[in-house]
């Protein structure tokens, strides 16, 4: 028997300029190729889980425009169940402008828009609908509000499902919220940020880039290895590497291969 995925998170509409290197402040850089996406930590982490096929609902915010239409409708078309997904009549859809460069290291500022405004309280009535039992996945980001994520962790853990939080970002996280996840996933600049504020998680998959990752239990660490690849564009790299933890553990597999799955 199977469990879903339940994902608590950020929806974004990605407006994207690749450029052949990054400007330093101050500078303007010519020449690059526009597009938009559909984005959001969460968003991303959804279609990753429900494209390797682990059923998957979401639950977060949109504005009530046409950025908040176009996303449910394409959260919809990856199979997403949107259903939990509000949209709030006085925030605009959360919007995030990313600049790539030629070797595909990207920066990114973000408007969190709707997304800031879900309410521990929005989640805590979505979960009640959902209903996570054993064998589900709640899967909680940090480009909601604080309280939102530890909200979702709060009940997911309550109905004994699995609980993972993705620290990105890892700035306001405190000891309380990241004790109430079975699984913390930084990358490295994140677990830097979290040791840094005196947080020190005992379960982490810390995602490291080209270097693959490394599974800490406790004291024991494991280390996994990358595929390599030339890589093109490492936006949504780590949510992607989530939404693909979550859908195995949901499906079955052992944290070990599961984590090796993600990576």
């Amino acid at each position: 028997m199977t469990g879903r995925v339940i994902v608590v998170g950020s929806v974004n509409v990605d407006l994207v300029v690749t450029a052949h290197r990054l400007p330093a402040p101050g500078e303007t850089v010519i020449g690059g190729r526009f597009a938009q996406h559909h984005g959001g930590k969460g968003g991303n982490q959804a279609v990753a889980s429900a494209r390797l096929g682990a059923p998957t609902s979401f639950v977060g915010a949109v504005g009530s425009d046409d950025f908040g239409r176009a996303a449910r409708e394409a959260l919809e078309s990856e199979g997403v169940d949107v259903a939990e997904l509000r949209a709030l009549p006085d925030a605009p859809t959360g919007v995030a402008l990313i600049l790539v460069d030629a070797r595909g290291e990207n920066s990114i500022a973000v408007a969190s828009g709707a997304n800031g405004a879900l309410a521990p309280s929005d989640v805590k009535e979505s979960l009640r609908r959902l209903a996570p039992t054993h064998g589900d996945v709640v899967l909680a980001g940090h480009e909601i509000p604080t309280e939102s994520a530890a909200a979702a962790l709060r009940v997911g853990r309550a109905a004994g499902a699995t609980t993972i939080l993705n620290p990105a970002p890892a700035g306001g996280l405190d000891e309380a919220t990241v004790a109430m996840a079975d699984l913390v996933t930084p990358n490295e600049g994140e677990l830097a940020t979290l040791l840094a504020a005196g947080v020190r998680p005992q379960r982490l998959l810390v995602s490291r880039g080209a270097d693959g990752a490394e599974l800490r239990i406790d004291d024991a660490v494991t280390r996994i290895p990358a595929l390599e690849v030339d890589a093109v564009d490492t936006v949504g790299a780590g949510d992607t590497l989530n939404g693909a933890l979550a859908a195995a553990l949901a499906l079955g597999q052992p944290l070990d291969q599961a984590a090796r799955r993600a990576v």
